[in-house]
C-alpha cells in the first residue's frame, strides 16, 4: 500500500461536503451518514480493520469518525505505540478523522471513560450513529438494561447497598440490584464481559444526554481477554504479550503491513517512572484518586518500597475487588495528577476534540465538524487559545502524558501536530 503522510494547518476556506441521502443495508433499516466509534487501536490489528469495513460497507456510513485514546489507555497501561502512529494507522486502514479521547476519560474506569467519550461526541454534534464491537450482539437488551440500571428509586438503593457491603464492585453490584428487581430478566454475560460492559456504558451516556446518536453493536470475534495467540484475527492482549516478548516476527501474519511496519519494542521504562511516582506520592495523594477507596493508599505505600517490579506489584495489591486493571489505573492517575475532583469537572464541562489524523481526501470533516460543534476543534497550536479553566487543564494533561511517553520511549513527538493521509 502506497500512502503520503504530512503535516499541515488548515485554513477556514475549506468547503463543507454536501452528503448524499441515507443509506440502506440489506436489512432494509436506515444507517447513518457519519458513523463514530471509540477505540484504543492498542494495537490495530484485523478485528479493528473488519470494524472500520463493517461501518462503511454494511452500516453505509460515509464518514467514519473514531474518538481514540492517547499514550495510556483504561487498562492503566502505556500504548505499545504512540497516539500519532495509531492515528495514522487507522487513517490507512479507512478512517477519515482520528479524535484524541482526553487523557482524564481514557485512562478511567469503564463508566467514565464512556460517559467522557459520549460527552465529547455528542458535543462533536457530527456523528449520525456510534457503532462498538460487543460479545452479546441484540441492542434492544443494551438500552432495557442501561435504561434500568439509571432508574435508581430507594427500593433500588437499599438493595445497591447490601451487595457493596458484600465486597463486590460497584458495576457488578449494580447488575446484581438490577437483576434481582427485574427477575432474572437479563443475561449475566451483559455485565460480566467487558466489551458489552463499555458498550452498556455507552448507551447509559446516551440516555442520559438524551442523545440523538443511534447505537450499532457489532459481534467480536474470539476472546477480548484472551492471551492465546492465533495467526488472524487474534486478541490485542495476545499481540501486547508477543511485543513484550520481543517476538515481533510471529505478528507478521495477524496485523495489517502498515502497522507491522511500525512495530517498536514495548515501552518497558515506565515501570521505574511509575514506581518512583509511587514511592514519592503521599498517601492524601494516593486517595484522592478516583478508584483509590477504602484504605486502598496505605496497601500501595506498604508494598511498593519492596516491588518496585510494577507487574508484581499490582499482583501483591490486586484482590477480586480491586482488579489488576483498577490499580493500574490508580499508578497512571498517579503518574500524572489525576483526581477525582478533576475527573468530575471534566465529566461535567464542555472539552475540546483535538484532531489526531485525517484523511486528505476527506478533509472536509475538519468544516463539518467545525461547524456543528458546540466545542472547540483543535487542528493547530493557535486553536487552544479557545480553551478556559477546566478545558485548559484537561489539555495541558495530555500534553504532560505526551511528555511522560516521550521521556519513557526517547521519542519526540510533538503535541500539536495533526497528520493529514
Amino acid at each position: 500500500m502506497l500512502y503520503n503522510i504530512y503535516t499541515k494547518d488548515f485554513s477556514a476556506s475549506l468547503t463543507i461536503l454536501q452528503l448524499s441521502d441515507e443509506k440502506v443495508n440489506y436489512f432494509g433499516e436506515i444507517f447513518m451518514k457519519i458513523c463514530a466509534t471509540v477505540a484504543e487501536y492498542n494495537p490495530f490489528h484485523l478485528g479493528h480493520l473488519k470494524h472500520i469495513d463493517y461501518m462503511k460497507n454494511q452500516l453505509g456510513a460515509e464518514r467514519v469518525v473514531v474518538l481514540m485514546s492517547g499514550n495510556f489507555t483504561q487498562r492503566g497501561e502505556p500504548a505499545v505505540l504512540n497516539k500519532f502512529i495509531r492515528a495514522k494507522q487507522a487513517i490507512i486502514a479507512g478512517a477519515d478523522a482520528v479524535i484524541e479521547l482526553p487523557t482524564v476519560f481514557a485512562t478511567a474506569n469503564a463508566e467514565t471513560f464512556a460517559t467522557g467519550a459520549i460527552n465529547l461526541l455528542d458535543d462533536l454534534g457530527v456523528a449520525d450513529g456510534l457503532c462498538f464491537g460487543v460479545e452479546s450482539r441484540k441492542k434492544e437488551e443494551f438500552s432495557a438494561l442501561a435504561s434500568a440500571m439509571l432508574n435508581e428509586t430507594k427500593e433500588f438503593k437499599k438493595i445497591l447497598k447490601g451487595h457493596l457491603e458484600k465486597g463486590v464492585s460497584l458495576a457488578k453490584a449494580k447488575f446484581l440490584t438490577v437483576k434481582e428487581l427485574s427477575g432474572d430478566k437479563f443475561s449475566e454475560e451483559l455485565m460480566m464481559l467487558p466489551n458489552n460492559i463499555l458498550g452498556l456504558e455507552y448507551t447509559k451516556a446516551l440516555i442520559k444526554r438524551n442523545s440523538r446518536i443511534e447505537t450499532f453493536p457489532m459481534l467480536r470475534e474470539g476472546d477480548h481477554n484472551s492471551l492465546i495467540f492465533k495467526k488472524g484475527i487474534t486478541s490485542a492482549k495476545s499481540i501486547r504479550q508477543k511485543i513484550r516478548e520481543g517476538k515481533l516476527k510471529k505478528l507478521k501474519k495477524s496485523l495489517p503491513p502498515y502497522v507491522y511496519e511500525d512495530l517498536k519494542p514495548y515501552p518497558f521504562a515506565f515501570d521505574k517512572i511509575t514506581a518512583a511516582a509511587l514511592i514519592s506520592a503521599g498517601k492524601e495523594k494516593l486517595a484522592a484518586i478516583s478508584d483509590c477507596t477504602e484504605g486502598l493508599e496505605n496497601r500501595i505505600k506498604a508494598l511498593v518500597k519492596d516491588n518496585k517490579n510494577i507487574d508484581a506489584l499490582v499482583d501483591k495489591i490486586a484482590t477480586k475487588r480491586y482488579t489488576a486493571a483498577r490499580i493500574r489505573r490508580i499508578f497512571i492517575a498517579n503518574l500524572l495528577g489525576i483526581t477525582k475532583d478533576f475527573t468530575d469537572e471534566c465529566l461535567n464541562s464542555r472539552l475540546y476534540a483535538k484532531v489526531l489524523a485525517v484523511n486528505s481526501d476527506c478533509k472536509d470533516i475538519i468544516s463539518i465538524m467545525s461547524e456543528k460543534s458546540r466545542i472547540p476543534v483543535i487542528t493547530r497550536k493557535s486553536d487552544t487559545q479557545e480553551l478556559k479553566k477546566t478545558a485548559l487543564e484537561s489539555f495541558e494533561l495530555d500534553v504532560l502524558a505526551n511528555d511522560m511517553y516521550n521521556l519513557a520511549t526517547g521519542e519526540n513527538t510533538n503535541e500539536n501536530q495533526m497528520i493529514i493521509i
